[in-house]
């Protein structure tokens, strides 16, 4: 029973990241969504008790995947560029994969809504730079690697790239693919972020 229940959860979910990837800006009611997933409107209450509450089910999956996946990237990765092309990597692709997703990350899709989620939304975005910030500081305690422009500065830039190309890939209703053109800017940006001090 209880698995039948989490499989209409996950159904509901993702009709949802559906409607958001589909909706344009427009805000989605939970009528438009019980119609979408082929039930009531009550039916959608007995799996969650609000729609601020079906928001945050999709913001606790997108912190699941990353975190998981950016823990992986620390634990098996040495080299600071390779850590940190991999974590921003991980992010872009995961966005390009789930554009419902991205109108969440960007706050778009939370107009009207509780305060609460926008809240969420930056806590998720300040452990991304959080974490950045730690691969940062590791490589200058344990491999004489110094940041150009400061650990801290080099953090927020790297967030700010990926904050903008999400916002770009809504605002272009999802024709500039985060990913696109990657490689070659990275290969840029790299070189200029760390360099030795040994």
């Amino acid at each position: 029973m209880s698995t039948k229940k989490s499989d209409r959860r996950t159904e509901i979910l993702q009709a949802l990241a559906g409607m958001l990837e589909n909706s344009h800006g427009a805000r989605i009611t939970t009528a438009a969504l019980a119609k979408e997933v082929g039930v009531s409107e009550a039916a959608l209450y007995r799996h969650f008790p609000s729609k601020a509450k079906m928001f945050e089910g999709l913001i606790e999956f997108i912190e699941e995947t990353l975190f998981t996946r950016i823990h992986r990237i620390v634990q098996e990765e040495e080299d600071v560029n390779t850590r940190l092309e991999m974590i921003l990597k991980l992010t872009l692709g995961f966005a390009e994969a789930n554009p419902g997703m991205c109108r969440l990350l960007t706050a778009d899709a939370l107009a009207g809504e509780t305060e609460r989620l926008r809240v969420r939304i930056a806590q998720l975005f300040d452990r991304i730079e959080t974490q950045l910030r730690q691969v940062i500081r590791e490589a200058e305690l344990k491999q004489a690697m110094r940041s150009t422009m400061g650990t801290t500065a080099c953090a927020n830039f790297l967030l700010t790239l990926l904050e903008g190309k999400i916002r770009q890939y809504v605002r272009t209703e999802y024709k500039a693919k985060p990913l696109q053109a990657w490689p070659e800017q990275w290969q840029t940006i790299a070189p200029i972020l760390m360099q030795s001090h040994a």
